[in-house]
């Protein structure tokens, strides 16, 4: 290959790194995956990424090979393989060093078909390989021809680990093996949260409010989404298909999001307790935050359902983190206006002892909300990234630990109680507003005097 090519091709590669690295970055179940790659030329694909055991194996199936244009090619420049993330930044060096010229050509990655052992008129190939050393691999797909080769096939890949007991087949990558435990205990304390709470509904009934309903709806879909995300898993770990199961998770968790965005901003503005009505602007935050808890939905479907090998996985990414964050942003701005009104109120209405024990409250609910906020999409973030292959599972446990210390908090402060500070009501203002309604009967009734009188006039 000509050094000019070489160069053109190193610096192409080296272009294409940051989607391998997302590939890395991302969590991903590793089903059975079905890949249509159609007239691509990009020099790397990442197709998937799996954790593998001492005893891990890759199944590829490659049918309908098409090179357009097909001017008789070297066919041992174009070929799969494995490659951990450490041994990528090693290719990388060497091909920006000028040691190598085709990724196929390092010693840092593992080879599992190079093209050139097709046979004549070949267009697809079956292969299984066995992995023996225990890492993090992602399967990538090369094409280091100097010319712009576009590519088009069907790949069918399938990795798994072997299981030391019956030899079973586990699709589920090294570290996320636990999942399906943990997501199905999970729902449990969820489901029996639900019923504590329906208990308590119905002991406190004279002083529920109707925002109370909605954290029983939050309680329940929020199990219902760990319960079949705890199917979807255990499916996917036998069979390396979710058999529907993903379908009623992105139900459940389109309509928990929703509702969870929507209670936040609700107890925000202080709807249900402080006052039974929503301001214009207030109003404004939920008409924001519904349609963006859609999108990031979708978003979130997306990038599940498609490998980092396509060209707009990396863009539906960046899609959904951005939502999310601004989702996050919009339900503050209620809590600050409630905090903002609480603070005029405590110094012009002379009932500042009432009106601080909920401004007390709203400022520690604001605290809690930045806290679970920061937690889920950062500290979360950087725990799935620094966190070994191996126990994968820990950022799931944090996050879902998190989720449920604010759930616990929300309902300890927001129950139906009395002397609940949220809506405790003193003995002037029950007497400021019994007599305001009786000044308004009597202007009415003497509007209603004046109109008759006028009239006979």
């Amino acid at each position: 290959m000509p050094p000019c090519v070489a160069s053109r091709l190193s610096l192409a590669v080296v272009a294409k790194a940051a989607v391998i690295l997302l590939a890395f970055l991302s969590p991903c179940d590793a089903e059975i995956r079905y890949t249509e790659i159609r007239s691509d030329d990009r020099p790397i694909i990442p197709i998937d990424d799996f954790g593998f055991t001492h005893r891990g194996q890759l199944e590829l199936n490659v049918s309908k090979i098409v090179l357009d244009p097909n001017p008789d090619p070297p066919l041992n420049n174009i070929g799969f393989f494995l490659c951990t993330r450490d041994s990528w930044f090693s290719v990388l060096k060497e091909l920006q060093d000028g040691d190598i010229s085709c990724v196929l050509q390092s010693n840092y990655i593992k080879h599992v078909f190079v093209f050139d052992r097709l046979g004549p008129n070949g267009d697809q190939f079956s292969t299984v390989f066995t992995q023996n050393d225990a890492n993090q691999y992602t399967l990538v797909f090369a094409n280091c021809l100097s010319e712009r080769i576009r590519v088009s096939m069907d790949a069918d890949s399938a990795m798994y680990n072997l299981d030391g007991k019956g030899g079973s087949r586990d699709y589920l990558s090294a570290g996320r093996t636990v999942l399906p435990r943990i997501y199905f205990i999970l729902s449990l304390i969820y489901f029996s949260l639900a019923v504590f709470w329906i208990h308590m509904l119905y002991k406190k009934r004279l002083t529920v409010f109707k925002i109370h309903f909605f954290m029983l709806a939050v309680v329940i879909l929020k199990g219902l989404n760990l319960l079949c995300e705890a199917e979807d898993k255990s499916y996917i770990k036998r069979t390396g298909n979710a058999h529907g199961w993903d379908v009623l998770f992105y139900i459940f968790s389109f309509l928990k999001g929703i509702i969870l965005f929507t209670l936040i901003v609700l107890i925000g503005t202080g709807w249900s307790f402080l006052k039974p009505y929503l301001q214009d602007k207030e109003k404004k935050v939920l008409m924001i935050v519904i349609p963006l808890q859609v999108i990031a939905n979708i978003a979130q479907v997306v990038i599940d359902e498609t490998s980092p090998y396509g060209q707009e996985w990396a863009m539906w990414k960046q899609v959904f983190l951005l939502v999310d964050v601004v989702c996050c942003c919009a339900v503050l701005f209620p809590i600050v206006w409630s905090i903002k009104n609480l603070k005029e109120a405590a110094r012009s209405d002379g009932k500042a002892a009432v009106n601080l024990m909920k401004l007390t409250l709203f400022r520690q609910y604001y605290i809690v909300v930045i806290c679970y906020i920061y937690f889920t999409r950062v500290v979360v973030y950087a725990l799935e990234t620094i966190t070994s292959y191996r126990y994968a599972w820990t950022s799931v446990v944090a996050a879902e630990l998190v989720t449920l210390a604010f759930y616990l908090f929300t309902g300890y402060k927001f129950r139906p109680e009395v002397h609940n500070p949220y809506f405790v009501v003193d003995d002037e203002e029950e007497e400021a507003a019994a007599e305001a309604l009786r000044l308004e009967d009597e202007f009415e009734l003497l509007l209603e005097q004046k109109l008759h009188c006028g009239s006979k006039e």
